[in-house]
């Protein structure tokens, strides 16, 4: 019962006008309709409770969807026609072409050394080496680290010179290295170094959770630098239990070409750390040391494509004699696979292409991959199947002279989504080098056919539907 009906009730009650059954009765009426307008005021706050809770659930649902949306904009969108009409200065081998390249992908031509270093074996120890003999500064940046002994050896070197004033800087991507604790990289963090998280999974950055930093670089003392396709983990080492060693590649750079390593990182870390790199031993890389001209292509998404995308395809495009590409996965955009297409038909340039086979780390890639594969097989070009182990290696040699190594495999996440990095040169001795290991790497594998490409059943069927939606990437 409310404040103003018991004032009611007692007003009545003085007036002498309510005999003492009759306010029994009226007192009972008035508490039962007390607990009535209880009742509703409950079911209201209950509409209101359900409302907020719609509210919020259809927020989360659209914010849901909207991502979605993006993601599959992002996969399966409409593609950039790329195209190049004619090769600026009729050849490849032309300084009007070096000039074009560099315009195109944004990158200066420097000075460089490069040494090709093939396997873990072999550029482990070269790594390591340059590490413990670093007197400045040390940065890294990777999409794989992973704990286990090649991680302990890294991160015991690195403490060492952190600990000997050292500056040292590691960028990881938290999607690449997912599963791997940052409390791994506590002991160089209490010695003054600094580590930091690329693109971590939060509230106020799941817009950027698409894009990765795929690259894998090293630059020591701003002098010494190293790209290439492999991170840090023991299945570079030795066989672990997903399989056999893995067959990949990095590149030992010296020179002015370190520069571009430099810049490259810099943009990387003052957006994980919010720090510009300003120390100028970072920038120590003397300008005439090299034995070739090089490129060194920054790639980031702009505009539904990349400078990765743009090197490749006027590299393919200008092809004359022979286009050799190593790449784990093969997912070529449709402009991509008609670049290939139309140098094996029209101009009859030997294509060949080394893809990982059984001991592919993503099986449903190398299904999906065979959509493109038939139709550069109907046009003349050779796909082979690397068998010993996964090949992780990202190399293209055209012409037996132009040389692209680095981070990019060849697939929609590459060329249009992620940061990556390449190295492109001129160069017919590292080309007769990079063709050399090849070669052995065709020796162990599988030349592919039409027949064995055939889809049938179930999974045919999901094959085709996958790489029909794939025609439409760029």
């Amino acid at each position: 019962m409310n404040f103003f009906t018991c004032a009611r009730v007692a007003t009545v009650r003085q007036q002498g006008a309510l005999p003492a059954q009759s306010a029994a009765a009226s007192n009972c009426g008035m508490a039962s309709h007390a607990k009535s307008s209880w009742r509703r005021f409950l079911r209201a706050e209950d509409r209101r409770s359900s409302d907020w809770v719609r509210f919020w659930a259809g927020v989360g649902i659209a914010a849901t969807a909207a991502y979605t949306a993006k993601v599959l904009i992002n996969l399966f969108g409409p593609a950039l026609p790329y195209s190049m009409a004619e090769c600026p200065g009729g050849s490849n081998d032309s300084p009007e072409f070096l000039e074009f390249l560099s315009t195109v992908t944004n990158a200066s031509i420097r000075n460089a050394s490069l040494q090709l270093l093939t396997n873990g074996p072999e550029f482990y120890p070269a790594e390591l080496a340059a590490i413990r003999g670093a007197a400045h500064c040390i940065d890294m940046e990777f999409y794989t680290w992973q704990p286990g002994k090649v991680s302990d050896e890294f991160l015991a070197a690195l403490v060492d010179r952190a600990r000997a004033g050292v500056q040292v800087r590691i960028l990881v991507d938290a999607i690449g290295s997912y599963g791997t604790p940052r409390r791994m990289f506590q002991p160089l963090l209490d010695a003054g170094g600094e580590m930091f998280w690329y693109h971590p999974i939060r509230w106020n950055t799941w817009q950027f959770a698409n894009n990765r930093s795929h690259r894998k670089a090293i630059i020591v003392d701003g002098r010494i630098g190293f790209a290439g396709g492999a991170g840090i983990a023991d299945r570079w080492i030795h066989a672990t239990a997903q399989g056999p060693r893995w067959r990949d590649s990095m590149f030992r750079i010296e020179g002015e070409a370190v520069r571009g390593l430099v810049s490259i990182f810099a943009e990387n870390w003052l957006e994980a750390s919010g720090a510009i790199l300003s120390d100028p031993r970072q920038f120590s890389a003397p300008l005439q040391t090299g034995d070739c001209q090089a490129l060194v292509v920054e790639s980031t998404p702009a505009g539904g494509g990349t400078t990765a995308r743009i090197l490749f395809q006027a590299l393919l495009t200008s092809a004359r004699k022979s286009i050799d590409i190593t790449t784990p996965y093969f997912l070529p955009s449709h402009s991509a696979r008609a670049a290939l297409i139309a140098a094996a038909r029209e101009r009859g340039v030997k294509v060949r292409i080394i893809v990982a086979g059984p001991h592919i780390d993503h099986p449903m890639v190398r299904r999906v991959s065979r959509h493109s594969s038939r139709h550069l097989l109907r046009a003349g070009a050779e796909i082979f199947e690397y068998q010993p182990s996964m090949i992780h290696a990202k190399l293209m040699v055209v012409d037996d002279a132009w040389c692209v190594f680095g981070s990019t495999n060849f697939d929609h996440r590459s060329f249009a989504l992620n940061d990556e990095l390449n190295v492109a040169t001129r160069n017919p001795q590292l080309a007769r080098q990079m063709l050399r290991d090849f070669e052995q790497d065709l020796g162990n594998s599988k030349k592919l056919t039409l027949e064995m490409l055939t889809p049938g059943g179930p999974l045919g069927a999901l094959e085709l539907a996958g790489g029909a939606l794939l025609e439409r990437e760029s």
